[in-house]
């Protein structure tokens, strides 16, 4: 199917939404009672995604603000009341019946805000062509809208560019655990339900990473459907375009903490946990962001940990027998590859089957930021108790 003919069909799909109410794919709501004390009802009864905004929580006064597929507004008046009146918001989006009723109403929040003029500015464009000036935005947001976007390598490219060095993004979309088959992606009411235009989530955050964003990671997700065997998921990311690597390096050396034995960065170190290892000034920008930082002890000379220091972080799986009940993980970043300390290698984006005890391990709460957990059993499973178990039964 053409990309023009993508984007009529999802344009004309969200153009009728906005005089019928017709309920869009949304595996999340938003809490209207309180958006509803600023935000007229005509802008919250026509607001789809399947995330909330999360990275909203983190504006800072006088930020600038990119909304990619903004659609009636909400996410942009959420953010304009955060950014407070010296900030600024872009909206952007690709229908003119949302265009409409977004500016239409942008005047009447200002005044529920206490604004003298609205500081939102709702532009017509396409995610992957945006109206937007180079190095302008401190955040992205996004709402179930990428998907959307029959190329989506150019979007990323886009997100990159208008990104101030030490910007950011939080978008919140639908993957897929496998890829999308012929038959569903050339199906256009499927394309308006979010589903034809899923990537798996290796492909997607590869496609972050490939713009050059850093520090991608999992800041939430939400198993949505299951269609054909293929497992849909509301997925909220998180990355940063990483500012210019210092002069003076404050840190020579990066010391892994755990909870993992072993992990490959988005750069392709390899850190050992405990074991301490030289890095440059680029390596120690990447380390010193969010996902990265609480997990990495820097250092101007060598430091090695011991299972004795606090800061060692390992968490084993109990001495019982594994059992299969259909459960893989998938590993959301920030790392491109991590070892458990039973030796299971899981690689960014790709499903692994995994046993009872694994599951154990992956849902304490040092683990859970990076993965999420579906289960492929198509009916219940009698589970069979596996008396013997190791690295070579593909168990633990």
């Amino acid at each position: 199917m053409q990309n023009e003919t993508i984007t009529q069909a999802v344009s004309e799909r969200y153009a009728k939404a906005v005089t019928t109410g017709e309920e869009m794919c949304c595996p999340t709501g938003y809490n209207h009672e309180e958006l509803g004390k600023f935000i007229p009802e005509a802008v919250l009864k026509v607001s789809y995604g399947c995330g909330t905004p999360v990275g909203l929580t983190t504006v800072q006064p006088g930020e600038t603000v990119l909304d990619i597929g903004s659609g009636g507004g909400i996410d942009c008046f959420e953010a304009s009341r955060r950014v407070g009146p010296t900030g600024q918001v872009i909206g952007i989006d690709m229908t003119d019946e949302m265009l409409a009723l977004a500016r239409s109403q942008a005047p009447i929040v200002a005044t529920n805000l206490g604004y003298t003029t609205s500081n939102v500015d709702f532009r017509k464009g396409f995610a992957d062509a945006m109206p937007v000036e180079d190095h302008c935005v401190d955040l992205i947001v996004s709402n179930c809208v990428i998907n959307l976007a029959p190329d989506k390598l150019n979007v990323f490219s886009e997100m990159y560019r208008v990104l101030k060095p030490g910007g950011r993004f939080t978008i919140s979309d639908i993957v897929a655990d496998q890829p999308i088959p012929n038959y569903m992606i050339h199906d256009k009411e499927k394309w308006g339900d979010c589903l034809s235009g899923a990537l798996t989530l290796g492909d997607y955050w590869g496609g972050l990473r490939q713009a050059g964003f850093g520090g991608i990671h999992q800041v939430g997700f939400i198993p949505w459907r299951v269609i054909d065997g293929i497992h849909f998921l509301s997925l909220t990311l998180t990355g940063y375009k990483l500012p210019s690597a210092s002069a003076q390096s404050t840190a020579h050396y990066a010391t892994f903490t755990g909870p993992f034995s072993r992990v490959t960065d988005e750069q392709g170190h390899t850190f050992t946990r405990g074991i301490p290892q030289a890095i440059d000034a680029t390596t120690e920008q990447l380390l010193l962001s969010a996902p990265y930082r609480e997990y990495f002890v820097l250092t101007d000379s060598p430091i090695a940990l011991t299972r004795e220091d606090p800061r060692w972080i390992s968490i084993r799986p109990e001495s019982v027998p594994c059992v299969w009940e259909g459960h893989f993980a998938l590993l959301t970043g920030p790392f491109v590859e991590a070892c458990d300390d039973d030796d299971h290698t899981f690689t960014c984006g790709h499903p692994m089957e995994i046993c009872s005890k694994t599951l154990d391990v992956l849902r304490n709460e040092v683990y859970r930021p990076y993965f999420a957990i579906i289960n492929r059993a198509g009916e219940t499973v009698t589970p069979q108790a596996t008396t013997s178990c190791g690295p070579t039964d593909g168990c633990c």
